[in-house]
């Protein structure tokens, strides 16, 4: 049974392509030329993955200025796309030589510049999603809900959300908004399956927000660990890919993650296009409840309860 395309975040929130093209790596292989940029995401948009993840620090704050470049001279239209941003990392980093650390800021004041300069590097004139990125030990709930209320207010952004937050720190930053956290963007896959335990999933399911999913593929080591665990996962992996006829493992951990209830939202890392559509594929196949629990299974290396 096909996967619905798109996904409603929240009721009332910005509606996201179900699988996510995630910007972190794009500079990982040199610089790309804005053609080579507008090239591929017209590739990942054909395939229907609308909506585009990046953070301010990815590719050591390059990232969204080359997405930016690339986006410009795409051919097709902003309103068809979402574009992510978070904020609130700082990295120590030549090109912010204030920072002497690495550490947190949920200040007001870093909140709005950081998603300014976002709208500028991108060349747009609002972010269809803004999250703060990690929770911040010295973050001001009230302060930092004025920030992210201030930029919806204005336009520059339209809906807010947070990325590696438990439920308790949703729940602080919520209770001082007036508008809602539309996700929480979380690590899980066949790999990191915590958040089915953590209470991250239950939390989402009974307020009935998507989460979305980084490292859905648990960061490449699905592919190339050599640990029993991996090997382990892969063979499940594998012979549900005989079973669905997708054959091939990622596509079948896309799909696994997409069985969840709670109707997670894959961030998928690859710059590469055939590799794009090869995990799409994911949309076209439901595991059943036993292929579900194999891969569990051999993930946890036991049997449930």
């Amino acid at each position: 049974m096909a996967i619905a395309r798109q996904i409603e975040l929240a009721a009332g929130g910005p509606v996201l392509s179900r699988l996510v093209f995630g910007a972190w790596r794009l500079l990982d292989e040199g610089k790309p030329s804005a053609e080579d940029v507008a090239r591929l995401i017209g590739t990942a948009a054909d395939l229907g993955l609308t909506s585009f993840d990046h953070a301010d620090i990815y590719g050591n704050y390059e990232v969204e200025a080359a997405f930016g470049a690339g986006l410009a001279r795409w051919s097709g239209r902003r309103d068809d796309i979402q574009l992510i941003s978070k904020c609130d990392i700082m990295l120590k980093s030549a090109n912010r030589p204030d920072n002497r650390l690495k550490f947190y800021d949920t200040s007001a004041a870093h909140i709005v510049a950081s998603a300014e300069r976002s709208l500028k590097n991108l060349g747009t004139d609002y972010l269809d999603l803004l999250l703060i990125h990690r929770p911040d030990p010295l973050m001001d709930a009230d302060e930092t809900a004025a920030a992210l209320e201030k930029l919806v207010a204005a336009g520059k952004v339209r809906a807010v959300g947070v990325s590696n937050f438990s439920p308790s720190q949703f729940d602080l930053l919520a209770s001082r908004l007036s508008i809602p956290l539309v996700t929480n963007q979380i690590e899980h896959s066949v790999l990191e399956t915590s958040a089915l335990t953590d209470g991250r999933l239950d939390h989402a399911q009974r307020l009935r927000y998507q989460p979305m999913i980084w490292s859905p593929l648990g960061g490449g080591s699905l592919f190339s660990g050599d640990g029993a665990r991996e090997h382990k996962v892969r063979a499940a992996l594998t012979q549900v890919a005989a079973e669905t006829g997708v054959n091939d493992i990622g596509a079948v951990a896309i799909a696994w993650l997409l069985r969840h209830p709670a109707r997670l939202v894959p961030v998928l890392g690859t710059m590469k296009p055939a590799r794009l559509a090869t995990l799409a594929r994911a949309l076209d196949v439901t595991l059943d409840r036993q292929q579900w629990f194999a891969i569990l299974e051999a993930s946890e290396g036991r049997a449930v309860p």
